[in-house]
Formats: structure tokens, sequence, C-alpha cells
């Protein structure tokens, strides 16, 4: 019986396109798909069939793929099965709490399609025999998973999630877009409460396990940096029994004794990986570690990113690649757009687009990163609203704002509700001439380009609901005024 789906919309969770990593690429049979979710399959005359991919989207249904019908608050997947069929899809999963599942096609009945997608993941990833590295942190998750991905892909064949797919619905997707012949996944693993990291790292079984950092991102759920701590360290509850957990060794709140086996990266002499030298130019980061008779580069900005790059580097040891391998990835890298991204611009103005995402510790690394950057005309700062940081944000975005020299920084631009704490700290130390609020893009816009000139340098830094690449676009594509 076909649902009435009047007044309703299509359900839009996570899914990958071919402009991203390509269709999902699980192929198995539906009595096959049916053993793996533990469900049952209707009509035994479709066990035969074979299903090409996963989808959870209406708007990307592909022929023969499997039509996943997620339920979300407000909406229910389960509409628009009859859609499913119609646009070529060779089988659904359908909750057995649902009634009326369709007739004649293949319907494989589960307790939940959420879980069943989960388990479907776990399934795929053990059938294979994949290897896997979980990354998680608070803050450089995804540029160090690009870095792990381009240090592995020097020897093995690796896949890495795709954008930030990285959380209870994106994980499994990601998981089920790999080739079979992938030797290594790379999985990054986001959260924003206590006992999500647990529930991916127990689907993902990983065999190294990465924490880049604890910051404050999240701390409006989870309390306190402790609390973060205690989140991120969840996923060692899934590491395979001989895996390693690979930290940064200089954060006080990792410096624990952990039953598994570990590696350590930063600054300190204690670590296992130490940082000696670090030097920066436009076109990226050199770096030394101490005990490896070889410089690193990494063509992208901030001191921030050696230690990701330290974690890529200690992760690709232990699945035997050289710091000569090592280093031939990491000068090769690709990173997810708008992370420390300089861009010069036809007018003479160069940008650092750091607008993807921002908390504390970020802002903070972006803003020493302009400071220490030289050979330009002015440097200015626009900076916005960092989101989620819970009952202490007004601190936060105050103390951003007084870590910023007057002696480095010619200009300060601040953006939002909370940017203005942003610029109370900036105050501390700068005239108000040299510091400006703004509540409307547009305004902000027209600042920063009347006093933008030829050999200029911008930072734009912001959570990403702030949009501040609206602005970046604009001065890329317009003249200075």
């Amino acid at each position: 019986m076909k649902k009435d789906t009047a007044g309703k919309r299509a359900v839009f969770f996570p899914v990958y396109t071919k402009e991203r990593e390509g269709p999902y690429l699980i192929k198995r049979t539906v009595k096959n798909i049916a053993e793996m979710v533990n469900g049952t399959l209707t009509n035994p005359k479709y066990e035969q069939t074979v299903i090409h991919g996963v989808a959870t989207d209406t708007r990307k249904l592909e022929q023969h793929q499997l039509f996943i019908p997620l339920k979300g608050e407000r909406f229910d997947g389960h509409a628009f099965v009859e859609q499913a069929f119609e646009a070529g899809v060779a089988a659904v999963l359908w909750d057995r709490s649902e009634p009326n599942p369709p007739e004649n096609h293949a319907v494989i009945l589960v307790d939940d399609t959420l879980t069943a997608l989960q388990k479907l993941a776990k399934a795929y990833l053990q059938e294979l025999g994949t290897r896997v590295i979980g990354v998680t942190g608070s803050n450089g998750k995804t540029t160090t998973k690009d870095m792990i991905h381009a240090v592995l892909g020097t020897q093995y064949r690796v896949h890495k999630t795709g954008g930030n797919f990285n959380n209870h619905i994106g994980l499994p997707l990601t998981v089920l877009a790999m080739p079979e012949n992938t030797e290594i996944a790379v999985l990054e693993m986001g959260m924003s409460a206590k006992g999500e990291i647990d529930l991916l790292s127990r689907l993902a079984n990983p065999d190294a396990a990465v924490i880049t950092n604890i910051g404050e991102s999240h701390m409006q759920d989870l309390g306190s940096r402790e609390g973060i701590a205690e989140a991120k360290l969840e996923i060692i509850n899934g590491l395979k029994e001989d895996g390693v957990l690979i930290y940064i060794g200089d954060e006080p709140l990792l410096q624990n004794a952990y039953s598994c086996q570990t590696k350590t990266y930063g600054t300190g002499a204690h670590n296992d990986y130490q940082l000696q030298d670090v030097s920066q130019s436009e076109e990226g980061t050199h770096f030394t570690i101490k005990g490896i008779e070889k410089t690193f580069f990494i063509p992208i900005l901030g001191k921030h990113n050696v230690m990701n790059a330290m974690a890529a580097i200690a992760a690709g040891a232990y699945f035997g690649i050289t710091p000569e391998g090592a280093a031939k990835g990491l000068s090769g890298l690709k990173v997810t757009g708008m992370r420390l991204e300089l861009i010069k611009t036809d007018s003479g103005l160069s940008i650092i687009n750091d607008a993807y995402n921002a908390s504390p510790t970020s802002m903070k690394a972006a803003i020493q990163l302009t400071e220490s950057l030289e050979g330009y005309g002015k440097k200015m700062l626009v900076l916005g609203d960092m989101l989620e940081l819970g009952d202490l944000e007004e601190t936060f975005h105050k103390e951003c704002g007084a870590v910023i020299s007057p002696e480095k920084i010619d200009r300060v631009f601040t953006y939002g509700k909370l940017g203005a704490f942003i610029a109370e700290g900036a105050l501390k130390h700068f005239g108000k001439d040299r510091v400006s609020h703004y509540t409307e893009k547009k305004d902000l816009l027209q600042a920063v380009k009347e006093n933008a000139s030829k050999g200029d340098l911008i930072l734009f830094k912001a959570s990403r609901g702030m949009k501040l690449e609206e602005i970046v676009k604009d001065l890329i594509e317009s003249p200075l005024s």
C-alpha cells in the first residue's frame, strides 16, 4: 500500500554523490543483505537480486541500489519507499513497526533501519578484512584524516571519510562506499555528546586510533574539557586488542596509563615523536622530528598542522610507512577546503581562508600564524562567532580578542553576536580606531574593502554557521575599492 506523501517532503540525509567519492560500492545479493542485518526478506523470490550500493537520500537514488529509509523527528523515509522503487532501486529495508510494507518488491524487515545500516557497515568491514584507523579530536580531525590518507596512500589502497561524514549515519555510509580491494580505511569520528564515539569505535573496530587534541568544542554539551577528554577517549573502546592509540602527548588530560599500545607526538621530550624545528613560507611549512634524519614539508600553514602531520607520520609508521614515504605523501597533500587556505587574489590581496570551523584553540592558532607571517603590507583579522561553547562562550571570545598583538596586527574586524566579545577583548590592547564590530555582513564586507590594499594579508576565521566564505568569495571575484 502506497503511503500518502502529500504535504510531506523527502528525507534528506547525508549521501555520497559522484562528485564526492563515487556511488556506494557494496555489491551483495538481497539474501546476503538480509543475513548481514539480521533481517527477514518478505518474498524469497528476490533472494538473488543484486544490490549495487546504498542510498538514504531520495534526491540521489540510482538504479539497483538498496534504499534505507531513515527516520527523523519530523520525517520518515518510509513515506518515500514507493518513490524509491519507481526510481529503480533493487531493494529496501523496512522497519517492522511500520505498517503495510510494499508488496511485489524486495523488502527486508528489520527492527530499526538506522541500526540495520550500522550493522550492514560493520558486517561489510568484517567481510573485507579492511584495516581501520579511527580519527577523533576537538580540532584537526579532517586535516589529520587527509594527512593519514596521503601518507598511507604511498603504499596502500586507502579509503577515507568524505567531507565530514563522521557521525552515526555518515560513518556507516563511508564504509559502504569502500571498494572491495580497500586495504585501509581512515574514518573520521565526530561527536556532540558522550557515547557517540563509543558507538562509532565499536562499529569500526579500529586497528589504530588517533586523538588530535582536547579543545573546547561541545563544551555546551559536555560541561568541561575533562568531559570532552572522556568522550574522545571512547575511541579506544572498540580498538582491537593489538591496536595502538596515537595521541598528542603534550595534553595533560591525555597523560594517563592506557591498557593498549600507545605512541605520542608533540613538543615535549617525553614524546615518541618530538618536534624540533619549524619554518613557514607562503608555500607551506617545513619541520623536523628528533631522531629522524628527514625534513618534512606540508603544503599548508600553521604549527598546529605540523602536529596533525606528526600524527599522520606516527600512524604511517605503525603500518610500515618509512619517513621517506611519509614525506612523499605529505608533500602532495590535498586538504579539505577552507582550512588555512592561502589565496592570492587578482587585486594583489592575500587571504587566509580558515572559515570552515572555529574553536578557541584553533582561532588562537590562526591568529598566531597570521602574526608570524612576514612580507605583507597591513595584516588584518576578520573573526566571527565560535559556536557550541556553553556557559563560557563570552569568556572564550574575549580571550581570543585579548591575545591579538597590536604590534603584529593592524586591524581587527569582528562579526556576529559573539564576535562582539572578541572585539571587547581586542580593545584591551588596541585603540578604538583599529577594532570594528559588525552585525550585518554587507557592512563588514564594505569595511574590509575600504581598508584593504594590494599586498595586504587578511585572515577569515569563524564557525561554519557564520559563512564568512561569502565575503572571501566576493573579495576574490571583485576588485578592491
